[in-house]
């Protein structure tokens, strides 16, 4: 188990369930904007937000918007000690701090004792790109280095008395980044905060999100996470609660399982699995529905008798069931509102904004 800290209310670590977190893209000095995206990310399902903070030309805006978010806010500081400072005594809820770019032990010595005295949590993030020169040796793989970074950075924080510390060691590399996350996992007790970093476009980087990330948190590894992907900030939250459904670790929503159709399919599965995502997406789930829908007799309701609710289509008639149960033969044309009817009915007719 690892040391519990807590950004904002969120607590991560200790018995603390996994959390997600993405970033916000818009301009820094941009507030209305930046609040409405937050406030799309936390219906999304989104628990925390970073923030970046480029210059303390946008300390004000960065204050506003620390002051009126609905998630906490960890503050971005690359080179510039004194943003760091400064982020906090803006109302920061957390500071993420690259040691490969933030300057001299020395110079971190007053961020440490500032967020020691006001009790915010530092991140210490390690990206195999940024690097320290003198951890770039020859013969030690990328993950090994990653590693002898964060924990010379580690010693140099408990050194100050500082134990307020989340952990993340990020390649783009998927191997390289779970390789990394494995060593260290086994030598620090401090919570790690999971991630392929620059992942790249919405489709590939899911994929290898979904691999690094996946497997992680398979071997019980990892507290916390982002999807990074270069997409809308609310598509990572999308994929990342994708991740978990996958994963059995979301406690609540819909979970659509569906066939990968063949010629025996006589509905345009595709279509019919689309408009239900569309429909669902304004519910709110106290709980797991998991939904099947499958494109022939072979598939449903057999192979999918552990659904809570599903359809499966023969040539004429489509086929409600519940548990592997036939509940109603239809038409084709009416069961996707039918299937949906009961989906409302499971979420008790609840939507959110």
């Amino acid at each position: 188990m690892k040391r519990e800290i807590f950004v904002g209310r969120v607590g991560i670590g200790g018995r603390h369930p996994l959390s997600v977190q993405s970033m916000t893209n818009t301009a820094a000095d941009d507030v209305k904007g930046t609040l409405a995206q937050i406030r799309q990310l936390r219906r999304a399902g989104c628990d925390i937000v970073r923030v970046a903070l480029p210059s303390r030309s946008f300390l004000s805006p960065l204050k506003q918007i620390i002051g009126r978010s609905p998630l906490p806010v960890i503050v971005d500081i690359h080179f510039d000690p004194a943003l760091a400072m400064q982020a906090m005594d803006a109302g920061a809820h957390g500071i993420r701090i690259n040691p490969g770019n933030i300057g001299s032990n020395e110079k971190l010595k007053a961020v440490i004792r500032l967020a020691g005295q006001k009790k915010i949590p530092i991140r210490i993030g390690v990206n195999s790109g940024s690097l320290e020169k003198k951890y770039r040796k020859a013969g030690l793989t990328t993950a090994q280095a990653m590693v002898n970074s964060v924990l010379d950075k580690i010693k140099f924080f408990e050194d100050q008395h500082f134990f307020d510390l989340k952990i993340s060691l990020k390649a783009s590399d998927v191997r390289e980044t779970v390789a990394a996350y494995r060593l260290i996992d086994r030598q620090c007790p401090y919570p790690l905060h999971l991630g392929i970093t620059e992942a790249g476009t919405f489709f590939a980087g899911s994929i290898r999100s979904a691999v690094g990330i996946g497997s992680l948190l398979l071997d019980g590894i990892g507290n916390t996470f982002r999807v990074s992907l270069t997409a809308p900030p609310v598509r990572e939250i999308e994929v990342a609660r994708q991740i978990m459904r996958a994963l059995g670790l979301l406690e609540r929503g819909v979970e659509l399982v569906s066939c990968p159709t063949c010629a025996r399919a006589q509905v345009d599965l595709i279509a019919l699995c689309k408009r239900f995502e569309a429909k669902i997406a304004g519910l709110d789930f106290p709980g797991k529905l998991k939904v099947a829908i499958m494109g022939c007799e072979v598939n449903g309701p057999g192979e999918a008798s552990d659904a809570d609710i599903g359809l499966a289509f023969s040539r004429s008639r489509a086929f409600l069931f519940k548990k592997g149960r036939v509940v109603a033969r239809l038409a084709p044309a009416e069961a996707l509102d039918r299937l949906f009817e009961l989906a409302s009915e499971a979420a008790g007719g609840v939507k959110h904004g």
